[in-house]
C-alpha cells in the first residue's frame, strides 16, 4: 500500500512538471497556430539563470528568487524570439518549424560552451529536501508544491482566456484575425504577449523541474519538450483542462510502469500515446469502434455462383 501511494503522488507530481511545460505548448500551438520547437530551448536557459541565483543567495529565499529570475528569463527569451523570428512568420508552418528546431539545437549548444555537459545538482533548501508521511509512505515534499504551483497555473490561464481582454482578443484573432484588425485591435501585439506567457511557464517548469529532479543538463529541456508534445497530442487541444488530465495520466503511467514493467515508463507512454491516436476518429469516419460495428452489419453481397 505504501509503495501504491509513493507511486502515485510521485506520478502526479511528474504529471504536474509536465503540466506546466506542456500548458505554455498548448497555449502557444492552440491560440497562435505555431508550433514551438524551442521550447524547452527556453526551459534549458532560464534553469541554468535560476540555478546560478540559487547558489548565489541560498536557502529558501534564494529558491524563491530563482523562480522569479527563471520565470523572467524565459518570458523576456520567448519575446525576443517571437519579435525578431517568429512574427515574420506567421501562417509559413515549415519555416516556423525550421527556426524553432535551429533554436532547440543551437542554444543547448551554447549553454554547453558556457557551463559545460556534466550534469549540476540544483540547491535544493532544505525546507523542501525532507519527507513527509502519507499513508505509511515517506513523499518528499516538493511533490506538493509541484501539485500546488500546476493547479494555480491551471486557474490562472482560465482566468486570462476567459476573463481578460487580451484573452479574448487572441482568442477572436486566431478565428479571424482580418476582422479583429479591423476593428482596430492590435492582434500582433496579443500573439506577442501569449508567446511571452508560454516562454515564462517553460522558465518555470525549468525551476520546478530543477528541483524535482535534483539536477540540470544543457539538454534536459529538450528530454523534457518530447513528453510534453506527447501530452499535447493525447489532451489533445480541447481545452487546457484536457491538457492537465492528460499530464497526469501520463506522469502515473510512467511511474507505474518503471515500477511494475522494470523500467519500461517511458515504453508505456508510447503505447499510450499510439492508442491515443489510433482510437481517435478520422475526419468524416467515426471511431474504430463504430467503423468495426458498420463492417460486422454491412449486408452481405452474393457472388455469381450464389454463396454468400
Amino acid at each position: 500500500m505504501d509503495t501504491l501511494v509513493l507511486l502515485t503522488l510521485t506520478g502526479l507530481g511528474l504529471g504536474a512538471l509536465y503540466f506546466l511545460i506542456a500548458s505554455g505548448l498548448a497555449l502557444i500551438f492552440g491560440l497562435m497556430d505555431v508550433l514551438n520547437f524551442a521550447h524547452g530551448a527556453f526551459l534549458t536557459v532560464s534553469v541554468y539563470t535560476a540555478w546560478r541565483t540559487a547558489e548565489t543567495v541560498g536557502g529558501l529565499p534564494g529558491l524563491l528568487l530563482a523562480a522569479v529570475v527563471g520565470t523572467l528569463t524565459g518570458l523576456l527569451l520567448a519575446a525576443v524570439v517571437e519579435l525578431v523570428l517568429v512574427r515574420r512568420l506567421y501562417g509559413r508552418v515549415k519555416e516556423q518549424i525550421l527556426v524553432t528546431v535551429g533554436l532547440s539545437l543551437a542554444v543547448p549548444a551554447l549553454v554547453q560552451t558556457v557551463w559545460g555537459a556534466d550534469a549540476r545538482p540544483f540547491p535544493v533548501p532544505d525546507e523542501l529536501s525532507g519527507t513527509v508521511g502519507v499513508l505509511g509512505a515517506r513523499v518528499p515534499v516538493n511533490r506538493f508544491l509541484l501539485v500546488a504551483v500546476a493547479l494555480l497555473v491551471l486557474a490562472g490561464i482560465h482566468l486570462f482566456l476567459s476573463r481578460t481582454r487580451y484573452g479574448l482578443i487572441v482568442r477572436a484573432g486566431v478565428e479571424d484575425r482580418a476582422m479583429v484588425t479591423a476593428l482596430g485591435i492590435d492582434v500582433t501585439r496579443a500573439f506577442t504577449l501569449v508567446f511571452a506567457l508560454g516562454g515564462a511557464l517553460a522558465g518555470l517548469a525549468g525551476v520546478l523541474g530543477g528541483l524535482y529532479f535534483g539536477s540540470l543538463s544543457p539538454h534536459q529541456g529538450t528530454s523534457l519538450l518530447v513528453f510534453a508534445f506527447v501530452v499535447v497530442i493525447i489532451g489533445g487541444l480541447v481545452s487546457i483542462t484536457s491538457v492537465a488530465l492528460s499530464a497526469l495520466t501520463v506522469g502515473l503511467v510512467q511511474q507505474y510502469a518503471n515500477y511494475y514493467a522494470g523500467g519500461y515508463g517511458d515504453l508505456a507512454v508510447v503505447v499510450l500515446l499510439a492508442a491515443v491516436v489510433l482510437s481517435r476518429p478520422a475526419a468524416g469516419t467515426g471511431s474504430p469502434l463504430t467503423r468495426l460495428r458498420r463492417a460486422l452489419t454491412a449486408p452481405r453481397t452474393r457472388s455469381a455462383g450464389g454463396t454468400a
